[in-house]
């Protein structure tokens, strides 16, 4: 399997990382530029109106001359790193304080106090008197009441991008702070994220495949881990239910083979001669057994199919309980005769009215006496009471039999189930039965418990709702 997944978050990771070098290197690198210069735009103003205004205006009136002008415009030349240039109202040139490898004009063509308008500064080569770009702020020098002339101070922006690279050296250090902690966070998502999600899908496609014993291993307790967990649990649910089916069409198989072979070996040797015909009744006899147990077993299978499926209706309406177990028990009376069983109903003194579907509940009914009856000893009795409580009636059907083994009371509600003991004599048995009473009784939200003691009997007893 192809780690597409992986491969993508490497490249984000890759994309990623470029993309915060080129945004840091371009974006953060001009708004921090653009932050000094206003800054040192700041700076240079204030220097300005305070040698516009404490300084330059002697100037004006002969108290200083020409060469200390020229020495203060000097020291600050020195002080700011900057050219400063005094020119009259007009623009033309007092004096000037270059820096190296600058010249002050004679006069500045088209100047205008106004250009830099609301701004403190501009920003270019000023007129074109620069080889490379400056910052430009302007002071009016004042006499009186009037503007006798400006101080212009221009700073070179290489000097401003010179002071912002030291400051990108933590920036581009923190980046590869980030850089590395996102790689970490990379290796986190490979092994908590990542790993277990190609481990679930190899899960996943061996499933498909009908490994069912393929297992997931599971070493969180997170979400990855939970989802793990539940497809091992899914996956151990199937393989049972895949044992489970296997098992029931090999039983399912088996009963139908079985008196499939006998009927057709009797029909045959009732063919061939082998069989005289004064003995046919005998063995039409057992070839009508026979098919009675076919009829029963797919009888039973299409009732438990109506189960599984999910397209059982149940009819319910209101009934009296005792006239069902009345009638039922009547119906066993040609079998019990012959064995000398008698069916003892132990009822209350009025109509218990009970909510179900009454013809799934005589079918209930049905299935537990024919098993009392069928494992019971001959001249014993099979006990069938009804008690009420709250709003529950309960129904017990009891046998005086050869009950069954302690090891086999969580199986006998399975499919096709027949205990050691029960083999002997349940001859006509599917051991779809009880299943069927436990089927019905689940779809109607009611319980069924069963308790036994090998050799002494069995006793199943279930509730139904009450009409109240």
């Amino acid at each position: 399997m192809k780690s597409i997944l992986h491969l993508k978050f490497i490249a984000l990771y890759i994309i990623f990382g470029f993309l915060c070098l080129f945004t840091t290197a371009t974006l953060t690198a001009q708004l921090m530029t653009n932050q000094l210069m206003e800054d040192s735009s700041q700076t240079l103003y204030r220097e300005a109106t305070l040698i516009a205004s404490d300084y330059l205006p002697s100037y004006f009136t002969d108290d200083s001359s020409i060469y200390a002008v020229q020495a203060q415009l000097a020291a600050m030349r020195l002080y700011l790193e900057a050219s400063l240039w005094f020119v009259d109202s007009a623009g033309t040139m007092i004096t000037a304080s270059n820096m190296e490898n600058t010249s002050a004009p004679d006069v500045i063509e088209d100047f205008n106090p106004a250009e830099i308008g609301g701004n403190q500064y501009i920003s270019g080569t000023y007129h074109g008197y620069f080889d490379e770009e400056v910052i430009t702020v302007m002071a009016p020098v004042t006499q009186g009441f009037s503007t006798r002339g400006y101080l212009l101070i221009h700073s070179p922006v290489s000097s401003i991008e010179e002071r912002c690279r030291p400051l990108m050296i933590p920036v581009f250090i923190t980046l590869g702070v980030i850089f590395v902690l996102s790689f970490i966070f990379l290796l986190g998502f490979h092994f908590f994220v990542h790993r277990p999600l190609r481990q679930i899908s190899e899960a996943a496609r061996q499933y498909a495949l009908g490994n069912l014993e393929y297992e997931i291993p599971v070493y969180t307790h997170d979400e990855m881990g939970y989802l793990s967990a539940s497809l091992n649990y899914m996956a151990a649910q199937l393989k049972d239910m895949d044992d489970y089916q296997k098992k029931i069409v090999a039983n399912v198989s088996h009963d139908f083979r079985s008196p499939l072979t006998s009927m057709k070996g009797y029909v045959e040797a009732m063919a061939d001669g082998t069989i005289p015909p004064e003995l046919y009744e005998k063995y039409l006899k057992i070839i009508l057994f026979e098919t009675e147990r076919l009829t029963d077993l797919t009888g039973d299978l299409l009732t438990l199919n109506e189960f599984d499926t999910k397209e059982l209706l149940l009819d319910k309406s209101e009934f009296d309980i005792q006239e069902v177990i009345k009638g039922t028990a009547e119906s066993f009376e040609a079998v019990c005769t012959p064995k000398h069983i008698s069916i003892e109903l132990i009822m209350m003194p009025a109509p218990v009215l009970v909510y179900a579907d009454r013809r799934k509940i005589q079918q209930v009914l049905y299935n537990l006496l024919d098993n009392a009856i069928k494992f019971s000893e001959n001249k014993s009795s099979v006990t069938v009471e009804i008690s009420e409580k709250n709003d529950k009636a309960f129904i017990s059907v009891k046998d005086h039999g050869i009950g069954i083994p302690r090891k086999d009371l969580n199986k006998i509600w399975e499919r096709f189930y027949k205990s050691d003991l029960s083999r002997g004599r349940d001859k006509k048995g599917t051991g779809l039965g009880l299943s069927i009473v436990r089927e019905v009784i689940q779809a109607h939200d009611e319980h069924i418990n069963v308790i036994s003691t090998e050799g002494v009997g069995t006793e199943f007893i279930f509730s139904l709702s009450r009409v109240m």
